[in-house]
């Protein structure tokens, strides 16, 4: 088992998080705000972070960004992601992209806690082996799904 130093980081997080700092951005350059929320995880890809951006769901500072945004240290990112909001207080600028505990340590992680999953199950998902839904089964499913969406016709 690795041994931990005072701050209580293991040194080959620590080793990681350095060799991911010096590949960072250099004195003076900056770090795009779409290429920060990937590096960090807190979206699959690039794009998809870029994506968000242009749709309005990253927030720095309370201000809607665009994906070329710099991003600072200290910054306050809130990112609309999944049916979730993520509200992340920059530490650390990277751009590349570093497993999961490192990049755990590039941020302080102020987001509310995820919703139950049982709170969260899917709307008209049948189990397993229960063979074809019938004509009144399939309706209710139909209903659940449209639950909202349009007003029913009579």
């Amino acid at each position: 088992m690795a041994t931990r130093n005072e701050q209580g980081v293991d040194p080959k997080i620590a080793a990681v998080v350095a060799a991911a700092e010096a590949a960072g951005p250099a004195a003076g350059e900056n770090v795009r705000i779409d290429s920060w929320i990937w590096a960090v995880r807190l979206v699959k890809t690039r794009s998809i972070g870029a994506t968000a951006c242009r749709g309005g769901h990253v927030r720095v500072n309370g201000e809607r960004v665009k994906p070329a945004h710099s991003v600072r240290i200290g910054d306050e990112v809130r990112l609309r992601h999944e049916g979730r909001e993520r509200i992340v207080v920059v530490k650390r600028l990277i751009r590349k992209r570093v497993g999961a505990p490192v990049a755990a340590q590039c941020y302080i992680d102020n987001s509310p806690p995820p919703p139950p999953r049982e709170a969260v199950a899917p709307i008209g998902i049948r189990d397993r082996g229960t063979g074809r839904p019938t004509k009144r089964d399939r309706r209710e499913l139909e209903r659940l799904r449209d639950l909202g969406s349009r007003p029913r016709e009579r």
